[in-house]
């Protein structure tokens, strides 16, 4: 299945394409595209297809990668603490969800979906407050170094919250979903 056709005008503009541009990349008419931003034709799965590989190219060429936009500062949490010491980190610093450490190792991840839905569940609010975040703690987000291309932090978020930046097995980084509007300013 193909992304939305809507979005194809919005990243061709992103990246500064004309339409005439974005047509000889994908060896398609500059009137074929023009018709398919505008909703007038019925689109082609072939055609499309070829537009948005072309797309990903030039996204690929720009060069963005996880340095780029991920952000420096991660807050994390150590398997050992209580869950509500995750949930008041979270509150402090407007994050859903924290990698959890284990003497300095990746060990998993919490997130405040994972703490309401054990609350909505039923579990004791002050016997959870107090459970080691070990207890509770999901897998580990999915690591990357900072040359990962964008395409590649895009597919790991569409399945995962955040994406760690490692170098050396420290964490350097985190992108979150809302890191991907960085891309917009380019």
């Amino acid at each position: 299945m193909l992304p939305s056709v809507e979005r194809i005008a919005e990243r061709r503009k992103r990246l500064g394409l004309t339409q005439s541009q974005l047509a000889e990349l994908a060896g398609v008419s500059q009137s074929y595209i023009a018709k398919l931003e505008a909703g007038k034709i019925e689109p082609s799965y072939r055609k499309v297809k070829a537009i948005l590989e072309a797309l990903q190219r030039v996204e690929d060429g720009r060069g963005i990668k996880a340095a780029d936009i991920m952000s420096r500062d991660v807050i994390y949490i150590e398997a050992h603490e209580p869950v509500k010491r995750a949930a008041e980190l979270m509150m402090r610093y407007g994050y859903s969800q924290l990698p959890v450490l284990e003497e300095g190792r990746i060990v998993g991840s919490i997130s405040e979906k994972t703490i309401v839905e054990r609350f909505m569940e039923g579990e004791d609010g002050p016997s959870l407050a107090e459970r080691p975040i070990s207890e509770v703690m999901d897998d580990a987000f999915p690591q990357v170094g900072e040359e990962a291309p964008l395409s590649v932090l895009t597919a790991l978020l569409r399945v995962y919250p955040a994406v760690l930046i490692t170098k050396r097995g420290g964490i350097i980084g985190i992108v979150t979903k809302a890191d991907l509007l960085k891309t917009l300013e380019a």
